[in-house]
């Protein structure tokens, strides 16, 4: 894996401890234990490539001034064999490191013959990860918040898998509990409204109408008619009606005799599959695919969820009061206990997805298990941590990266959506207004734990100020500069290049980073690293297009500006791919 950001690091801490081994040897310095100290990349780089604070770190064990130390070491430094030109002192006792010319062409020829393979890294070194995200609910349509999950989770596992890990994505379905119980009760009740005398009327004036205007005309704007009311705790979104309809549009009024419960059931085992079936078309076209889709019904019919409160039972982890089944969560550091099995004999919610946290990390053994997850779990990532160490597994192998709320603007204003109504953008309906490229570039524009503006009328605008356009159009810019120039019949086909213009390296500094950002944001679990990255890249690309012509250059120039313009377009390609957003060659 090539990393030149991360061995001209190595480079730097080879040549400060190789020097300060001089010193010792020649008794300038005391042989003692020195702290650890860091290289980074300097804000400007006028002041150097690279800097290390050694010197400032030393200054007590080697009883010495800061900036005195800095210049032996300095003095002592031998950089023949390296990517380095020269060594400066600046400030308190900053060593800034300076790289020569040959450091800047390598990246550039790298970048070019690695293609697609520029920017991974080996950090994961094969382990195996499972990221389950999305996760929504099968009673309806996906949201906003669900669109925002979807880009995160899916750009951080390919994010992972070009950091060296072996990525899973996995949906989970909750096609048991609550609400699930929730869903057959609304359908129950929809079904029930259709098959009544009044809503036979409006069956019979709407036959041949679209759904929209059936459901107009049976429940009025809001779905909740003074003839058909419906309680508080049922789904009253336009897709319940819809199933409730065609299942009387199949089967007629054969329910109505039925149980209560056995028309639930009905109508669920109808309703449900499609639902699912939707969720995976509406993501494929979402550009996500899973490699699993895991339902919470199999751990209730395998008897994983029982096997889970055995366990912990075994473990002594358990007492009951009341009735009901406690985990001793603060034996675990939790601020208090939790049901586990209620008074009534039924587990709570936590339990099965114990269960399912076990399959993942001891069942099919994964290393690390990665859920994204909505702001409203902080709680539940405690319990299910407790949960974890409970059942004897380190719960560090259990990782969640919390989501924050999105908030959708059109003309400088929020858009108000009610849960309530049921009429709330959906995923499909905002794919229909925005561009796919867009939403998922967007959703990932800040981190996961910030709260997000998405911006409609920007999303849409093909200007600079949107942020994907912008991309976008350095990567159509750049093929397009490669295009020409083979047309007047010059193309780059390698041998070796020269840069000194500061544009020129201004763009291959920013080309070099790419794998240390890859490294840097798979640690944080962080793709929003990916965006910012590919807008300073076109940003960088743009400067230089502006400022190193090309066309009118001598000929060792022009192919030297050539290879970089193939070496931006690599670096670019690869980040947008990524984010699977497309890397279009004309615009």
């Amino acid at each position: 894996m090539y990393n030149a950001i991360s061995e001209a690091k190595s480079q730097v801490k080879e040549i400060i401890m190789e020097a300060l081994g001089r010193l010792v040897s020649e008794g300038k310095i005391p042989a003692e234990a020195l702290p650890p100290f860091q290289v980074t990349i300097p804000a400007d780089v006028s002041h150097g490539d690279l800097s290390a604070n050694v010197a400032l770190v030393s200054a007590k064990a080697l009883k010495s001034n800061p900036r005195a130390i800095a210049q032996m070491i300095v003095d002592a430094a031998e950089l023949s064999g390296t990517s380095f030109e020269k060594i400066e002192v600046a400030g308190p006792g900053f060593l800034n490191f300076f790289i020569g010319k040959s450091w800047f062409s390598e990246i550039v020829t790298k970048a070019n013959e690695l293609g697609e393979d520029y920017g991974k890294t080996d950090l994961g070194k094969g382990k195996r990860v499972l990221v389950e995200f999305v996760s929504a609910n099968p009673t309806g349509p996906m949201h906003i918040g669900n669109a925002r999950g979807g880009a995160i989770g899916d750009s951080l596992s390919s994010l992972l898998q070009e950091a060296g890990y072996e990525v899973s994505r996995e949906f989970y379905i909750n096609d048991a509990g609550n609400q699930v119980e929730k869903f057959g009760k609304s359908l129950s009740l929809r079904y029930m409204h259709i098959c009544s005398e009044a809503g036979q009327r409006v069956v019979n004036e709407c036959k041949d109408a679209e759904m929209d205007v059936f459901t107009k005309a049976i429940y009025g704007e809001d779905g909740n008619s003074a003839e058909f009311p419906m309680p508080e705790d049922v789904y009253l979104g336009q897709d319940i009606i819809a199933h409730a309809k065609n299942y009387y549009d199949m089967h007629g009024d054969s329910l109505v005799a039925l149980s209560e419960e056995d028309r639930r059931k009905a109508l669920v085992d109808y309703a449900l599959p499609i639902n699912e079936a939707n969720l995976e078309t509406d993501l494929l076209k979402y550009r996500i695919k899973y490699d699993n889709w895991f339902k919470e019904s199999t751990l209730h019919n395998s008897g994983a969820v029982k096997d889970v409160i055995e366990k912990l039972k075994a473990g002594g982890h358990t007492y009951e009061s009341e009735g009901a089944l406690w985990l001793k969560a603060t034996d675990f550091g939790g601020d208090q206990d939790f049901v586990l099995v209620r008074a009534n004999g039924f587990p709570t919610y936590i339990v099965p997805d114990i269960a399912y946290h076990y399959d993942k990390l001891i069942t099919r053994g994964y290393d690390k298990a990665i859920n994204v997850l909505g702001a409203d779990h902080h709680g539940y990532v405690q319990r299910m941590r407790i949960a974890l160490s409970a059942m004897g597994i380190d719960d560090s192998r259990l990782d969640v990266v919390i989501m924050q709320m999105v908030m959708l603007v059109r003309d400088g204003q929020p858009i108000k959506l009610s849960k309530r109504s049921g009429k709330a953008i959906t995923l499909t309906t905002l794919l229909d207004e925005v561009p796919l490229d867009a939403a998922r570039f967007f959703f990932n524009l800040r981190n996961s734990d910030t709260h997000l503006e998405f911006d409609l009328d920007l999303a849409v605008e093909e200007s600079s100020k949107n942020p994907v356009f912008y991309v976008q159009y350095a990567h159509a810019r750049i093929c397009r500069v490669i295009e020409k120039m083979a047309e007047d019949g010059v193309k780059y086909e390698g041998g070796a290049v020269e840069y000194s213009e500061p544009a020129e390296l201004a763009l291959i500094r920013k080309i070099a980073e790419m794998p240390e950002m890859i490294n840097d944001a798979a640690k944080d679990y962080n793709p929003s690293a990916l965006t910012r990255y590919a807008y300073e890249l076109a940003q960088a690309y743009h400067k230089f297009y502006d400022g190193c012509p090309i066309k009118d250059a001598e000929q060792a120039v022009k192919l030297s500006r050539l290879a970089l313009c193939g070496a931006a377009r690599t670096a670019l390609r690869n980040v947008l791919t990524l984010l699977k957003v497309e890397a279009p060659e004309k615009m």
